[in-house]
Parts: structure tokens; sequence; C-alpha cells
């Protein structure tokens, strides 16, 4: 199929054509005409499937057929868990509709927030952003959403686990109830299918493979491994040239930077992605990464909601994820869009049990596997890592902060006002062409 069939607008086609484009990913298919035709819609599809150009390409489309009449208001909210999440489909909005006369702004924390408050009462087209900080900044009055024609969801259910259910509820009380709403996940769970009751009216459901599965393109594979192995096994493992894109996931934060530390000390070019780390590190970590600055990404399972890189070689499950969905998420970094993948995860006898949960979970048992050359016999080294006060105290709230935002016009190279960073407009950060087909989430 070819987007032309679609109906999407001209200008919408040739900033598609332009990134290289030509064949809709099967979720961009399905869901694109029931969106052009007005129905809310509920998109399920597998982590790197294009789930993002699934709503964006027809909302633009819908926006460009109709004019803003008087003063600009906001016509389109989409919420996202992450702040990684919205700067990625920020880059989306603003690749596809770049050749429209049209704004958009990022609402996160962890930077300033006054180019976000400028953006809110400036009645920008186009906002995407974490619930947490945009319900903060509407609590303040600095909102005005009476004009809001669309409503997106994405990744619905993360934002559920990570409890931003209450704030979404009252997001969503000061919206337009003659909306439209979309919700997209990868996984979609009973509690949030009856959430959906609450939010949208009448709902098409888009389904593209089995809901619980990974990509198939995805090789799965286990290695069992005692605890304090498993630092040795990783630096062994990447030894193979073949390994060169790694996104390693480690459950704790303090556990990522010490990955890291020992990979560094091996001559292993590493940055890191979790809560501690400031916005700017985060993005140039995520830079570096996609560049090939660094070979590997060590994240947590939150930092790494947003991560939309292609070409990542390999996932390794440092740590086992204590949840199921987490493991799905997870491995579905690697094997976008029909490209070809490894999920390596390490499991040490605790770990069992979680291990026979994603087993049920996916439907089919994972191959085990033994590393040739790897000593699984070797003692527990002293460990050189520095001991960590014992903390006297909880720390106190951290304050909220603002968030970066920026806008795009015709023409225009889309520099945010504030000092946020501009980006371009070309083809999204992270992306490369593979068949013709939209290399996204």
């Amino acid at each position: 199929m070819s987007f032309r069939v679609l109906e999407l607008d001209a200008k919408i086609l040739k900033a598609v054509q332009e990134a290289g484009y030509t064949e809709p990913t099967p979720i961009q298919a399905a869901a694109i005409p029931p969106i052009l035709a007005g129905h809310d819609l509920i998109g399920i599809a597998q982590t790197g499937t294009g789930k993002t150009a699934a709503f964006t390409l027809p909302i633009l489309t819908k926006l460009a057929a109709m004019p803003a009449q008087g003063p600009r208001r906001t016509r389109v909210l989409i919420l996202a868990p992450t702040r990684e999440l919205v700067v990625q489909i920020d880059e989306n909005i603003r690749a596809y509709g770049k050749h429209l006369p049209l704004t958009v702004a990022t609402v996160f924390g962890g930077v300033g927030e006054t180019p976000q408050i400028r953006a809110l009462r400036a009645g920008t087209d186009i906002i995407v952003a974490c619930p947490g900080r945009l319900l903060d900044l509407m609590d303040r009055r600095n909102a005005d959403f009476s004009a809001l024609q669309f409503l997106v969801l994405d990744e619905a259910d993360r934002m559920l686990d990570m409890g931003f259910l209450p704030s979404i509820r009252q997001v969503v009380r000061e919206l337009p109830q003659k909306r439209q709403t979309l919700l997209f996940s990868a996984t979609l769970s009973k509690e949030i299918e009856r959430l959906t009751h609450d939010f949208q009216r009448s709902p098409k459901t888009i389904q593209i493979g089995r809901r619980s599965n990974p990509a198939e393109t995805v090789t799965q594979l286990v290695y069992e491994v005692p605890k304090h192995l498993k630092p040795a096994l990783l630096a062994h493992l990447l030894r193979d040239p073949q390994m060169n894109m790694v996104l390693v996931f480690s459950r704790m934060k303090h556990g990522a930077d010490r990955i890291a530390r020992r990979l560094e000390q091996d001559g292993v070019r590493t940055a890191t992605l979790h809560s501690n780390r400031s916005q700017n590190q985060r993005l140039t970590a995520l830079k570096d990464f996609k560049s090939g600055a660094v070979r590997v990404l060590v994240a947590t399972d939150i930092a790494a909601r947003g991560i939309d890189v292609d070409g990542i070689s390999h996932v390794v499950n440092f740590d086992f994820p204590m949840h199921v969905e987490d493991y799905v998420h997870r491995i579905g970094r690697t094997g976008r869009a029909q490209a070809i993948g490894d999920a390596i995860s390490f499991v040490t006898p605790e770990d069992q049990g979680d291990l026979r949960a994603v087993e049920r979970f996916i439907g089919r048992g994972i191959v085990r596997k033994r590393a040739e050359g790897f000593n699984y016999s070797a003692a527990a080294q002293p460990s050189t890592e520095p001991e960590r006060p014992p903390r006297q105290q909880r720390p106190p709230p951290r304050a909220r902060g603002g968030s970066q935002q920026g806008h795009f016009r015709q023409g225009s190279g889309g520099g945010g006002g504030g000092g946020s960073q501009q980006r371009s407009q070309g083809q999204p950060s992270g992306q490369q062409r593979s068949g013709g087909r939209f290399p996204q989430r």
C-alpha cells in the first residue's frame, strides 16, 4: 500500500516523501482511515511498528483541512509518560508538519517552565506533554483547552504503571467533551480498557499482532548466571563486535551507574539514562547513542520508555524485570520496523520465578544459552565501589520545574524561545530508513 491511498494532505505527503518513506506500516494503514473519519480509536501494536505516525499523520491532515478561526488556541493535546517520549513525538510532528503553518510545544519537568507557560498562554496548536507537569501549570491557569479537538494518550499502559491516572483524569475533566480521543499502546491491560469507557465514545479498536507477544523479529535468549558474575558476563559478551549498539537495562539508577563505570574501565564507551540525570545529560546520552559516539546505553525502565532509536543490535536485561509488561517493552527497543535484533536476559537463581511468569505471558519458552569461554565458577571479586553513606533522612521533595518548548512555522527552522533547544525539521532524530517503512515506535 502507498501512503497516497490514505487520503493524507498533500503537504504532509510531501514531507513523508522527503523523509524517504513510501509504504505505511500495518498499524498506520489500519488506524489512519478511522481517525480521518472522526472515530475515537484504541490502537494496540508492538513497539517499533510506527504508532507515532499512525496518529500524527491523520491529525495533521485534519488540522490542515480546518484552519484556525480567530485567535490561535490549542487544538491538539498529546499525553505521554516520559520526557524522552515527549521529545520524540515532538520531533515527528515537526518532520511531518514542516510544510504546515502550525505551532508545537513540549511540556515536561526538569527544565525551566517560563517558555512552556508562554507557549500554553499563546494557544500553541499542538501541545505534547507529561501529565504531571501539565496539570501543575493548568492548576495555575496557564492553559486554555476550550477549543481542543484532539486528545491522544500515548503509551497508556505505562502512564497507568507510573501512577499518572489521577493526573490524567484531572486533565481530561478540563477538556471539552466534544473531542476525538485516541489511545495507543504496545500492550493494553484490562484496567486501561475499562478506563477507555470514561475517556472515549464508541472507540474503534485496531490490534496488530498478538497483544502480549514481543516483536517476532527479536531473538530472545536467557543466560543463567550467578548474580556476582553478571558484570563479568556483560563485559565478556561485549567482546563480540556484532554487539555494536547495545541498550542495557538496570533495575536501579545507582546500578546503572555502576554498570557504566565497569564498562568504561574495560574500554567500552558507555552512557547512562535515568532519573538522576539532568535533562541536558539525558538528551546528550541519547544523542551520543544514536550517533554511535557511545556503544552502550545503560538505562532504567522509566527513563528508557521514550527511546526511539533504530539500529539497536541488542537489548540486555542485566537485571531481569519484575513485571512481565516491562519485559515486552524492554525487548521491543530492538527489532524495530521489521529489523532483526537480539534480546539477552541475565537470570539468577532468584529470577527463575519471574522468568517463568514472562514465558507464560508471551506463550513460549525462551532459549537458554551459555557463553563460550566464560568462567561460570569464578569467585566473587571484592568490590572497588566506594561505600555509600547511610541515608540520615528522606530528602525534601523535588521542586517542580518547567519544560522546554519550541515552535515551527512554514519555512522556519522552528527554534523554541526562552533557551529551549532548537531541533531540525528534517528527518526525525535517530531514524534510519529501511525499505521505505516508518522506523518508529
